[in-house]
């Protein structure tokens, strides 16, 4: 009966996201804002839809676990050495700064110090899900806004290690401070923080040498199924892990993410787990709204009004204050400050750790939840203020973006064997950045095994195609050996992406014909050339001078393309095509004959 109960529930749910979402999306409060006032109206505070969203809670909770695992799948660890001025630098005094000010204030209204401490550093978080989907929804990830909010973030995420691992230090009285699923909390300190230490070093150990083997294995299999539900069981695997020693579960999957950025499976992981990410994220937001309590903010709507902006005010002050320092422009700081002035989604679980253990009451809890969650849902209204405010909207116009961790490529190159390989090579030492796939993941751990950036996965599919760059690239090379592969993919980039200038490789010459109907710009067969420069060579060897050959190849090409043209009315009608293909073949032997032996007789008067 209680598996049954769950389906109305899930109607609910699916329903006030549906009318609520593309509601607000058409009124321009982004999807974030849809889904929180969602969760508001069908709250057991509210139109009592649901009941105990506790448990709701908990299982969307993972949509954060697996949006942090796709960031990390896009941040490797060259990336995270890059960005370090920004990361530690920016993001570590950003929190450090923010709790000491935030418990300053908190201390002023008389709170224990214990308690103003452990707000601070609580409050000074921001939350990674609202700020990142409302920056994509606006297109601000590639701005310096979006690097520095980026690196902030990122930095957070991070700091929750200390944060939980420094409660216990706060609890009044002998106890220990435990996380939600903390089966260690019963032991001392000392093998807590071993035991926490031990897992990172098992998810950094297993995301570098043991996934690997692992995802090749699944991939030979070829099926997509089980490619998924392994990742869905890493992501899941290390968000219990990270709960069993009292940790951020988002955390410990942002770490697999980092250990598996280098990996070739990285564009097929992106692709196969984005769709519960958008799902159970939005999920999270209702929940996040459903547990909004109206009538207690009615009740106390002075104070709480006063912490919210009290809150926003100080975050937004201090971010803005600490980016200029660091040397971010005005107008890229002030954004950030706007970003990242709300509570962060962690802190309704470290607020319930802090109140189980008796750092703060229950009543300073309540409070300090209603904030948080009222500030999320205030974030989106804050940006779009913020950019109708703007003399010069912050979106347009594109600041250059920053390569320490945007991977959008100049060039797309679909299979990776001899043909692939050619034509990347030329590019990249030229400077283009490549973003290259390759179905076969025997091939790719050979290319690997030469230094070779190269993904696995099927270019075919549409996601994975978005996943690699297409909106943003220039160019798609098509190398693929398989023919119908190799067509599909021209159709599928040619329809979604009018962007995307197709070069693609033929078989033959009806091959030809089938690309450039399907939507290739430039097509060109794969033995043509090579035939040619053979062919001169041969001529070379049996008596024709270097200049003679050359220009041989350069007729026999103008000539193929004068029959390639001839013959494209009649290619799709079999019979038709043969035949025309004979006479035209007959007829270019002559022609070719012709110009050559006129050729020869020029270069013989000119001897003479």
């Amino acid at each position: 009966m209680e598996d049954a109960s769950l389906l109305p529930l899930a109607v609910v749910y699916l329903t006030a996201g549906v009318i609520a979402v593309p509601i607000a999306r058409r009124l321009g409060l982004g999807s974030v804002l849809g889904y929180l006032i969602a969760g508001i109206l069908i709250g057991p505070f509210t139109l009592q839809l649901v009941g105990n969203y506790s448990g709701v809670m908990h299982f969307a909770e993972f949509g954060v676990v697996i949006m942090l695992f796709l960031i990390g799948l896009e941040v490797r660890p060259s990336v995270l050495w890059a960005m370090r001025g920004v990361l530690f630098g920016l993001g570590g005094a950003q929190v450090v700064l923010t709790a000491l000010v935030l418990a300053a204030a908190i201390l002023a209204l008389g709170l224990d110090w214990r308690a103003a401490l452990a707000l601070g550093f609580i409050l000074s978080l921001s939350s990674t899900a609202v700020v990142l989907q409302t920056f994509a929804e606006k297109g601000l990830q590639h701005t310096s806004a979006g690097t520095a909010t980026f690196g902030i973030l990122l930095f957070q995420d991070i700091s929750t290690i200390p944060m939980f691992a420094a409660l216990p230090l706060l609890v009044l009285g002998a106890g220990q401070a435990a996380g939600p699923g903390d089966m260690l909390a019963q032991f001392p300190a000392w093998m807590h923080a071993l035991a926490v230490m031990a897992a990172v070093a098992l998810i950094i150990i297993a995301g570098r040498y043991l996934t690997r083997p692992i995802f090749r294995f699944i991939a030979d299999t070829r099926s997509r199924e089980i490619f998924t539900a392994t990742a869905l069981l890493l992501v899941i695997a290390v968000t219990l892990l990270m709960e069993t020693v009292g940790l951020s579960a988002a955390l410990g999957a942002f770490l697999a993410g980092v250990m598996l950025a280098d990996s070739e499976y990285r564009r097929e992981l992106e692709s196969d787990i984005e769709p519960f990410r958008g799902l159970l994220l939005g999920l999270f937001f209702i929940s996040v709204g459903a547990g909004i309590n109206v009538g207690f903010i009615v009740q106390h709507l002075a104070l709480v009004a006063a912490l919210v902006i009290g809150l926003m005010a100080i975050k937004a002050l201090v971010i803005f204050a600490i980016a200029r320092v660091f040397r971010v422009d005005s107008r890229a700081a002030s954004l950030t400050a706007v970003a990242l002035a709300q509570g962060s989604e962690f802190a309704f679980v470290m607020l319930g750790i802090a109140q189980a253990n008796g750092i703060i009451e229950t009543r300073i809890s309540v409070l300090a939840t209603a904030a948080v969650a009222i500030s999320m849902a205030l974030t989106p209204l804050a940006l779009m203020g913020y950019q109708r405010w703007c003399t010069r909207s912050l979106s347009s116009g594109p600041e250059p973006e920053n390569d320490a961790f945007d991977d959008r490529p100049d060039v797309i190159v679909a299979g990776f064997g001899r043909f692939g390989q050619i034509a990347a090579r030329r590019l990249i030492v030229n400077g283009f950045k490549t973003s290259t796939l390759d179905a076969s993941a025997e091939q790719v751990e050979l290319v690997r095994r030469f230094g070779r950036r190269v993904y696995y996965g099927d270019a075919t599919r549409l996601d994975l195609l978005k996943a690699s760059g297409a909106a943003d690239a220039k160019l798609l090379i098509v190398a693929i050996d398989d023919r119908d592969q190799a067509e599909t993919l021209v159709e599928i980039a040619a329809r979604h992406f009018p962007n995307l200038k197709i070069l693609a490789r033929a078989y033959d010459r009806r091959h030809t014909y089938r690309l450039l109907e399907k939507g290739a710009h430039i097509v060109e067969r794969e033995t043509f050339e090579a035939s040619l420069t053979l062919g001169a060579e041969a001529l070379k060897f049996l008596g024709f001078k270097d200049f003679q050959a050359e220009r041989a190849a350069r007729l026999f090409r103008r000539h193929d393309e004068n029959v390639f043209r001839a013959l494209a009315p009649v290619w799709k009608d079999e019979e038709r095509f043969i035949i025309a293909s004979k006479e035209t073949s007959d007829r270019m032997n002559d022609l070719l004959a012709a110009d050559i032996q006129s050729m020869l007789q020029e270069t013989e008067d000119e001897s003479a």
